[in-house]
């Protein structure tokens, strides 16, 4: 019971973090790119990495990982993103989302679960 209410609580606060830290990103960004949603999947990559880095157990993964870390990042808002300007005609600008945030997603897992590893 009370890792489902940590859960509650930790998922709640990963999306109000997100909503947050998206907005302020996006209220000062040049240009088209969504730098938002890239901002905060990148850090949920890092944090992803680095929780799986420190091997934590089933219940501290589930309460940090899938309900923070899922709760703060955003799969569905990162293809809206790049469908839209696709739609628009602007095939590079939707491409260049997709591949910018997939392999910098990738590094960052990678470079997260290094750091979880050594600490």
């Amino acid at each position: 019971m009370v890792t489902a209410v940590l859960a509650v609580v930790c998922a709640g606060l990963g999306a109000v973090a997100r909503f947050t830290l998206d907005g302020l990103v996006q209220s000062r960004r040049l240009g088209e790119f969504p730098l938002g949603t890239f901002v905060v999947n990148i850090g949920g990559c890092f944090v992803l990495g680095l929780l799986a880095g420190l091997n934590l157990a089933h219940d501290a993964m589930l309460v940090a990982g899938t309900a923070a870390v899922g709760s703060y990042t955003t799969f569905s808002t990162w293809m809206l993103e790049s469908h839209r300007p696709a739609q628009d005609g602007e095939r590079g600008l939707a491409a260049w989302n997709l591949a910018l945030s997939f392999a910098v997603g990738l590094g960052a897992v990678a470079l997260g679960r290094v750091v979880g590893g050594w600490l």
